[in-house]
């Protein structure tokens, strides 16, 4: 009886040896997981720098834009990206800067234009735009009231 008393002493003291080293082994392997190494690697590219969308067509649709950035232990420093200018976009201010217009105002009997002003919204990939535009488009057709009457066929 006293024999078996120490037989279990001694296994539970080798099993919570054996779980002590477990544990200790397995912090080891976690923290060999995270690689110090590669986040140095990351911190020393610098920012993305993307060049204005280029079409590949006309003036509007799907194109490519180039990225360059620096370091030294970077190891990709230019690259190519696909892009696409909305051809609905107000070209005139540059296809990758969008703006918020304010409604039509008055037509201006002179020169038969109405305008309205634009503010910036957004400017895709660092694009230099203006803060805020103008735009002028014809009237149209509000000369005189129609005459109330007979329809002529």
């Amino acid at each position: 009886s006293r024999m078996q008393q120490q037989q279990r002493r001694m296994f539970t003291v080798a099993l919570l040896a054996l779980v002590f080293i477990l544990a200790a082994v397995s912090t080891t392997e976690a923290g060999k997981k995270e690689k110090p190494e590669k986040k140095a690697k990351k911190s020393d590219c610098g920012e993305w720098q993307w060049s204005v969308c280029v079409p590949t067509n006309g003036d509007c649709g799907l194109g490519t834009r180039e990225g360059t950035r620096t370091g030294a232990e970077c190891k990709q420093t230019t690259k190519t990206q696909k892009c696409k200018i909305p051809c609905n976009w107000k070209k005139q201010f540059g296809a990758e800067c969008k703006y918020q217009f304010q409604a039509w105002g008055e037509c201006d009997l002179n020169t038969a234009l109405k305008t309205r002003t634009g503010n910036l919204k957004r400017a895709l990939h660092n694009a230099d735009c203006q803060k805020t535009v103008t735009i002028s488009k014809p009237c149209g057709k509000l000369t005189k009231p129609k005459p109330q009457g007979k329809l002529h066929l």
